[in-house]
């Protein structure tokens, strides 16, 4: 019996914005097997010939010129300019995958919104967290939970001190949390810090939904050492997502048995209610986080199927992290 695959068409791709990561996207594309390079767009002339003499893509001096010769638009540019690049690209009918966070204010989300369902293209936001290992691993076993803990610190960096720590850090488990909790967020309180730049380098978050959960954020872009965990506290179960060790460490409870055995981990409140403490260890995949962004988008769009970060939850993300901001 032979089984024959689908063979669908690489999806024609050109890059906006050859920076540090716009570098990592037009290596990851050129390998991909699911996209076809067209080429990359930089509004600095000097580094995209740099970027094309170095590495070899094919470097367009003219961004309208690029967008017509592709299917996908790759929209990783500074924030500021997020907004008129998927707009230009979504108006002329091309797909957009757009870096986090998916623009500088909510009003120029809530438009994109309309220009997608207008235009009938795609969007995906490049919340890169979705796809870490460690968190896909575990996702499916969140499950209600009522209170969530995230630290997210990093050593000083200024690329991208251009805005909050808010938008440049914490926006990730921003979006993380709101793709676990199923409640609309109810009221948002937070303090930030600047230390060195202009904008706050320290915040901190609190996050309380309509169902009761909290949940309590820290992003720094100044510390010491770097750190990206996340833990979640549901009924019977506590789980802990490394997100930068990619580990999890997932505990949860149970009915204790009437017979324990010698090894078993038995806990009794003061109801004399006995559970047993059991530990899993779920199968964590190594991958390429960013490439699977990308060509999860590219099956998004071959199958006519939803994206897995859609333009609208990267609105919600926006929308939450900027509460968090107009609060400080």
């Amino acid at each position: 019996m032979f089984i024959f695959e689908k063979n669908l068409p690489m999806l024609r791709v050109g890059v906006l914005g050859a920076g540090h990561l716009g570098k990592i996207h037009l290596r990851l594309l050129n390998e991909s097997e699911k996209y076809d390079l067209i080429g990359f767009y930089d509004p600095d002339d000097m580094n995209g010939q740099k970027v094309a003499i170095e590495f070899g893509y094919t470097y367009f001096d003219n961004i309208n010129q690029l967008i017509d010769a592709v299917d996908v638009v790759d929209i990783v540019t500074p924030t500021l300019s997020h907004y008129e690049c998927a707009k230009k690209a979504m108006g002329k009918g091309k797909h957009v995958f757009i870096e986090k966070p998916i623009t500088n204010t909510f009003e120029e989300a809530e438009e994109l919104l309309e220009l997608e369902a207008k235009y009938a293209v795609k969007g995906q936001v490049g919340h890169v967290e979705r796809f870490n290992p460690a968190f896909v691993s575990v996702k499916d076993k969140i499950d209600g939970p009522m209170f969530i803990e995230a630290h997210r610190l990093a050593e000083f960096n200024p690329r991208g001190t251009d805005v909050p720590v808010v938008l440049d850090l914490m926006i990730h488990d921003i979006d993380a949390i709101l793709s676990v909790v199923d409640s609309q967020v109810k009221q948002v309180n937070a303090s930030g810090v600047s230390v060195i730049s202009k904008s706050p380098d320290i915040a901190n978050a609190r996050i309380e939904f309509e169902n009761g959960c909290v949940a309590n954020l820290t992003a720094s872009r100044i510390s010491l050492k770097n750190m990206r965990k996340s833990r979640f506290f549901q009924r019977d179960a506590y789980i802990s997502v490394d997100f930068l060790e990619k580990k999890v460490e997932v505990v949860k409870m149970k009915d204790a048995p009437e017979n324990p055995g010698d090894f078993d981990m038995i806990l009794q409140n003061a109801e004399g209610v006995k559970k047993q403490i059991y530990f899993e260890n779920p199968d964590i995949k190594s991958n390429n986080a960013i490439l699977d962004e990308l060509e999860a988008f590219a099956d998004a769009i071959n199958d006519n199927t939803i994206p897995a970060v859609t333009l609208k939850q990267g609105a919600h993300a926006l929308k939450v992290a900027l509460q968090i901001i107009e609060s400080f």
